[in-house]
């Protein structure tokens, strides 16, 4: 398998887990891998309450790269923002309780149980 290949694989596995842990503190996905033209995609798209989430997500194998929650740099966090204001346009306006950017670290051990991390608010 080619290092592309298994990257992208590890990056649908890590955003099904992150997804499915949103679901269990009771956010809603709305939508997943939102592509906006050349400027980005947003990983997931969630509510929790009358909230609107914009939740980036970083899977990462142990040991190997940084942290996942050392890739939310200044500049991802303002293309997440921007980000965030299209979908809001494209999608009727902002709701009630705002807009709030998320990060989901999943880190991959060699043995055992992924560890998922969910941070509320990165940027």
């Amino acid at each position: 398998m080619n290092t592309q290949h298994a990257r992208s694989a590890l990056g649908r596995y890590g955003e099904e887990l992150a997804a499915r842990r949103l679901t269990e503190t009771g956010m809603t996905v709305l939508e997943r891998n939102w592509r906006c033209g050349r400027t980005g995609e947003i990983d997931i798209v969630a509510r929790d309450g009358d909230v609107l989430v914009i939740c980036e997500v970083k899977a990462r194998r142990a040991g190997r790269y940084e942290h996942p929650m050392a890739a939310v740099t200044p500049g991802k966090a303002q293309r997440l923002r921007d980000l965030a204001e299209r979908w809001i346009r494209t999608h009727g306006g902002a709701p009630p309780g705002g807009v709030r950017i998320d990060l989901v670290g999943v880190l991959l051990p060699r043995r055992g149980a992924p560890v998922v991390e969910h941070v509320r608010g990165v940027a």
